[in-house]
């Protein structure tokens, strides 16, 4: 049974990102556009419209050609949104990263996709001098002067006639995020500009974003719902983005207050936070209208309590690097909320609801593998043939969720057929730190799993058998230095075998089992 969107499939002009994004940036003059929360220094329209010319100007004079992959490994700042329309003004292709990353994890999605530019700022410029060592990286560019680097301040000075870039906007890529898809390592997702277009041209129709909303952007720009749905949407529709470095509840609360912040695309935890913590109950978020909850389920009791407490709107939603973005919320403007559904179809999706074990649909109530098409949907993981076809199949992406919906088209996510953890909302792939666990020493064979954790969700937990005597602490120590620190395995047990499929597949199903089956007894 296909599922269809209750709205009218959105037209999805022939134009590139940077075109539909700015096309009303000289209207919007003077408005902030992007403003650092903290410092309160920020970014107008009228500026950045001016800013994003120029810095394409340098860009091109520095030689970045159409095709050619630029990388962004930095915090979320104004330049962040400055740069990425640069590079698509130019044909180029970003691809982001956590900052968080070591200079080994750096240096693999550099070599993968053989990006020739990098952005980052100075307290990350060691790191990422180290990780461009032996890559086909040519210009580090530093938001601040920095030592073997070219200050991104100086890209601005450029001027001249840029030239019209030829794209088919259909295949051309504008953007290459990392995701660990249903299982394995981290892969890149081949996005078009007709994908992100029509992500946005959704988005429009969902969001319902005003010219005069202050937009929170704590989340960071490298997540696709960062990218997309606050950097990308908001100023495509003359919002105030107030953006953040990282999360402190402390430092947010006060963002809110002092910027009179009307819309918070957020996760769980911080949901969780809003809900629980008695510092809330000291600041005045009374501007606050609408919560935006994604990258992982929230739990029906944190929402009402969050909502409650605040007295807004808690909408929330589903997505994938995969759809560049959303495909299910609630409608906008729905007054009766099914606490705890994630929403029905975004216009121009449709879903589907399949058996895990026979791959039938299955019927309404009844739980099935959520698959999804629409004109958002990726082209294909960069280089896997073998993980593309796995993911598409006849036109059709398996998130490796299972989700149920009702009579009325609201789906709810209720578990996972893939293996990711999702710590604080980030995405981990329990195959990366196997493979780290298996270079210790003294470990013979390694399997990780989520442990379920009431304030991140989820978090890694490692079980090891041993060829040699060891301390279980040296080898957490061991694979937190090789990983960005969310990564870090926060739990481990010694066993003596990990339970495994007649093909040696690992069967994390049946630790994952047991895991759950301890946690409800404890």
């Amino acid at each position: 049974m296909i599922h269809r969107s209750q709205f009218r499939d959105v037209e999805i002009p022939d134009t590139p990102v940077w075109k539909l994004v700015m096309e009303r940036f000289e209207r919007y003059g003077e408005r902030l556009a992007i403003v650092d929360g903290p410092s309160g220094q920020g970014i107008t329209y009228a500026r950045m419209l001016c800013d994003v010319e120029r810095a394409a100007n340098g860009l091109h004079a520095a030689g970045l050609r159409c095709g050619d992959v630029f990388a962004f490994c930095c915090p979320n700042l104004p330049e962040y949104g400055v740069a990425l329309l640069a590079v698509n003004r130019l044909g180029g292709v970003a691809t982001t990263m956590n900052p968080m990353y070591t200079a080994e994890e750096i240096a693999h999605q550099l070599r993968e996709t053989r990006a020739q530019f990098l952005l980052t700022v100075p307290a990350l410029v060691e790191r990422c001098l180290e990780a461009c060592k032996g890559t086909a990286v040519r210009e580090v560019i530093s938001v601040g002067a920095a030592p073997g680097t070219t200050e991104f301040a100086t890209l601005l000075t450029a001027d001249g006639e840029l030239p019209e870039v030829e794209r088919d906007v259909r295949t051309h890529l504008a953007a290459l995020p990392y995701s660990s898809g249903t299982s394995g390592v981290p892969k890149g997702v081949m996005l078009s500009d007709y994908n992100v277009v029509a992500q946005l041209q959704q988005a429009q129709v969902m969001l319902t974003r005003k010219e005069g909303d202050v937009l929170l952007a704590v989340l960071p720009f490298f997540h696709i719902y960062g990218l997309m749905l606050i950097l990308l949407d908001g100023l495509r529709h003359g919002a105030t983005l107030v953006s953040m470095q990282r999360f402190d509840l402390l430092p947010f609360l006060e963002c809110v207050q002092r910027h009179r912040v009307t819309v918070a695309p957020l996760v769980p935890p911080i949901v969780l936070a809003l809900a629980k913590h008695p510092a809330v109950d000291q600041y005045d978020l009374s501007s606050l209208e609408k919560i935006m909850c994604g990258a992982a389920p929230l739990g029906a009791e944190v929402e009402h309590a969050c909502a409650q407490r605040l007295g807004c709107q808690i909408m929330q939603g589903y997505g994938m690097t995969e759809f560049a973005g959303a495909t299910l919320t609630r409608p906008p403007g729905e007054e009766t909320r099914k606490t705890g559904s994630v929403g029905c179809c975004w216009p121009s999706m449709q879903a589907r609801l399949v058996s895990v074990e026979s791959g039938q649909d299955v019927g309404i109530g009844q739980p099935g593998e959520l698959l999804m098409r629409g004109p958002n949907v990726m082209q294909g993981y960069f280089e896997r043939p073998e993980a593309t076809r796995e993911t598409l199949v006849d036109g059709w992406l398996r998130t490796g969720d299972i989700a149920c919906v009702d009579e009325d088209g609201d789906f709810f996510i209720v578990d996972r057929v893939k293996e990711l953890i999702k710590y604080n909302a980030y995405q981990i792939a329990p195959a990366e730190l196997e493979a780290v666990l298996l270079r210790h020493p003294a470990v013979a064979d390694a399997a990780v799993i989520p442990s379920p954790d009431e304030e991140a969700g989820e978090v890694p937990k490692a079980f090891v058998v041993l060829k040699a005597r060891a301390d279980t602490q040296s080898i957490l120590d061991f694979v937190a230095g090789h990983v960005a620190p969310y990564k870090k395995i926060r739990r481990i047990a010694v066993v003596d075998a990990i339970p495994k499929s007649p093909s040696a597949k690992i069967l994390r199903r049946v630790l994952i089992q047991q895991e759950r089956a301890a946690a409800s007894e404890s």
